[in-house]
């Protein structure tokens, strides 16, 4: 399966289909980039996401990444969006991308469940 990087601009991997660079890893973790491999699993009644798997940079917030899927599934700007880790518990949104991995990450990924209403927690 291919693997995407998320960068700085959303708008443009959203519209683009990849993000500017379209930088690839066959590692799971690129410590040279600082970049975090990322599974992003539909559950409930949200639209699946094409590509699932992402590579993301380790400083990045949650919240931007779920600003980020917002924008992939171009849902309505009212619509709410959950985020689990691993199907148990919805992180902060400041918490920070490689906290969370270094926590929950395995076998070289963190696996983050998204939704539009509560499922867990």
């Amino acid at each position: 399966m291919s693997e995407e990087t998320i960068s700085e601009d959303v708008g443009a991997a959203v519209e683009g289909g990849s993000a500017p660079g379209g930088e690839k890893s066959d590692e799971k973790t690129d410590t040279a980039n600082n970049k975090v491999d990322i599974l992003l699993n539909a559950t409930g009644n949200v639209p699946i996401m094409k590509k699932r798997r992402w590579a993301v940079d380790q400083d990045k917030p949650i919240s931007w990444i779920m600003k980020f899927i917002h924008k992939y599934l171009k849902l309505d700007p009212e619509e709410k969006l959950f985020l689990y880790v691993n199907q148990t518990f919805a992180p902060a949104p400041d918490q920070i991308v490689k906290n969370l991995y270094e926590c929950y990450g395995a076998n070289g990924k963190l696996v983050l469940y998204y939704c539009k209403s509560q499922a867990w927690g």
